[in-house]
């Protein structure tokens, strides 16, 4: 005889793996055979499977076991087979009623002595099997991840004999009650406030904020860019109950699980400028999620820009535009969302003095070119707002307290204007696509001139062109302007003028 169990699939966009388990009559002991793909981890399940069974008080049918992963053309990975494998078996060999197996789908790992032991990815399943329609059953150390899922219906189980003993009808399994949601306060983040100065960067922060825009901030050492970049997460809009599964469901498949405290929290990631390629984007011989997806809904700060390797910088231009990327392999093909906003920081030359009031910068303008070189014109044109972050004034500096605006203040602007773009095009300025900043982005003839001037003065390319038209957006959307006038296209021009650089 032989039965089919449905397991849940991840995030990743592929086939749910289907599980079947198919009995021979044999002489002598039972045995296994896994086939599908399996990598070590799937192949040992046969042995925590067996002592599972036996620990439990269950009969291994004394024939050839033989269990089909399904589709053959996909790898399987890690122990969550343990479950669906063991429920096979059982319901194959009639110790368990078959009928109920479908309502359901099942994974986790089991222990030798039949306990349930945690998996991971247990969020990004539960998203795709609230998809399918059907219940899933997993660990009890997974419940509280996999509950945000709001319309999924979560059974947690602690051991093999407990999910047996609901499928007969003897003690069946409750529905496990979701966490009421927790929203964090701005006093979780770091606050814009404890920035001595820098209020033109700030603002040109909040703009960034307020449209999704990628900005370059550009200064000497010490002159607050790693600390603006660290309190920018606490300005930005809450995210909505979309935007948190999202990013949670890819922090649950690559780490293994999610942190209940970061719910709804905009992640910030900050690799370090000797990062490579893969690690930045993702990849490896099974395809996994890079730091640009890991940042989904939130904060890629890449601090040093310069300093990271030009290869690894280039591989940032598509998913800039697109929101997502395209892993390719020999045997497989992977896409991964990664809708994130990127902040980056860097000095102005090699010594990082340029421009400072102390004099200290001694290097030629060959220096100075060939350092920025290392920042290629296709990847710079790509980012929105480029910004000077000059050193912090003494006066500013010695006062004891900072007298600039809180970030729930900034936020609170922040938040209005992102309601408004919603409201007006369902999606941030950034995004606007090119009928979209004809339809929105409308100029009149003073503004048009005045754009004209600046292309002209400043050469900028055809994307340029239309990043300054989504700033000014976002600006005249922060002054709650209905149409774009030219004091907003002249500060959205403002933030391009690096590129006569």
């Amino acid at each position: 005889m032989s039965l089919a169990v449905l397991y849940s699939r991840a995030l990743s966009g592929m086939h749910a793996p289907l599980v079947t388990v198919e009995t021979h009559i044999a002489n002598g002991l039972p045995s296994f055979t896994i086939v599908g793909l399996p990598e070590t981890e799937v192949k040992e399940s046969k042995d925590r499977v067996r002592a599972a069974l036996q620990n439990a008080q269950f009969k291994i049918p004394a024939q050839r076991i033989t269990i089909n992963l399904a589709p053959a053309d996909l790898p399987k990975e890690s122990g969550r087979f343990d479950l669906p494998i063991a429920l096979g078996i059982l319901a194959a060999s009639g110790q368990i009623p078959a009928d109920k197996l479908d309502q359901y789908e099942w994974a986790g790992e089991l222990a030798l002595t039949g306990e349930l032991r945690p998996i991971h990815g247990a969020l990004a399943m539960t998203y795709s099997a609230a998809e399918s329609g059907r219940s899933f059953v997993l660990p009890q150390q997974n419940a509280t991840e996999a509950a945000l899922v709001k319309k999924a219906h979560i059974y947690a189980a602690q051991s093999l004999l407990q999910i047996s003993a609901h499928l007969s009808g003897d003690a069946p399994l409750s529905v496990y009650t979701r966490l009421p949601d927790t929203q964090n306060d701005a006093v979780n983040y770091l606050d814009m406030a404890e920035v001595k100065g820098q209020a033109r960067v700030k603002r040109a922060l909040e703009i960034a904020a307020a449209g999704n825009h990628s900005a370059l901030m550009i200064g000497p050492p010490g002159t607050g860019k790693s600390m603006l970049a660290a309190r920018f997460p606490g300005i930005l809009p809450p995210m909505s109950e979309v935007e948190a599964l999202e990013s949670a469901a890819i922090q649950s498949l690559s780490q293994g699980s999610f942190d209940i405290a970061n719910w709804k929290r905009r992640p910030y990631r900050s690799p370090h400028h000797t990062a490579s390629g893969v690690a930045l984007v993702g990849g490896g011989s099974h395809p996994r999620p890079g730091e640009i997806s890991l940042a989904m809904h939130g904060v890629l700060f890449l601090d040093e820009l310069a300093e990271f390797d030009r290869r690894v910088l280039e591989v940032l231009r598509e998913p800039l535009e697109s929101g997502k990327i395209t892993i390719s392999r020999a045997a497989r093909q992977a896409e991964f969302p990664a809708r994130f906003q990127l902040l980056a920081a860097m000095n102005p030359c090699p010594c990082g003095y340029l421009g400072h009031h102390s004099g200290r910068c001694h290097c030629t303008p060959d220096q100075i070119t060939r350092y920025r070189s290392k920042i290629s014109g296709p990847l710079m044109d790509r980012i929105d707002l480029q910004i000077e972050v000059p050193a912090v004034p003494q006066e500013e500096l010695m006062q004891q307290r900072s007298t600039g605006e809180k970030s729930s203040v900034i936020r609170k602007r922040v938040e209005a204007s992102h309601q408004r773009q919603l409201k007006r095009q369902g999606k941030t300025n950034n995004r606007l696509g090119i009928k979209e900043i004809d339809q929105f982005c409308t100029l009149d003839t003073t503004s048009e001139t005045l754009l004209r001037q600046a292309i002209n003065r400043l050469n900028l390319s055809a994307r340029a062109y239309h990043r300054i038209l989504k700033v000014a957006r976002t600006i005249a959307d922060l002054s709650a302007a209905e149409k774009i006038n030219n004091q907003h296209i002249a500060e959205a021009v403002q933030y391009r003028r690096l590129d006569k650089h």
